[in-house]
């Protein structure tokens, strides 16, 4: 596990290497093949992966997803550094500074 690391809106994050993922009835899940554990994206945090495929800042996910639905800026940071933080520790994604 990674150890844990204070996320924000400034860090640029991307999808890590070595996992298998496939579209289950519109919902993303994945296999870690480093851990090999099994997890359900879901829905959202399926798009949110998809949109991590290259490097992108918080601060613009974020944004995108506010363009795309109707939720409080600080409802979407909140859900998204959490779901994010998830990722992190499971090592599932690489965080950098901006």
């Amino acid at each position: 596990m990674v150890k844990t690391l204070k996320i924000s809106t400034g860090h640029i994050v991307t999808q890590g290497e070595r996992n298998i993922v496939s579209d289950m009835d519109g919902e993303k899940v994945m296999l870690s093949i480093e851990n090999g554990k099994y997890y359900n994206l879901g829905e959202m945090g399926g798009e949110i992966w998809d949109m991590i495929q290259q490097p992108i800042s918080i601060s613009q996910l974020v944004n995108t997803l506010l363009a795309e639905y109707e939720v409080e800026k600080s409802e979407c940071e909140e859900q998204v550094i959490t779901f994010l933080k998830m990722l992190h520790v499971e090592g599932l994604i690489k965080v950098e500074e901006a």
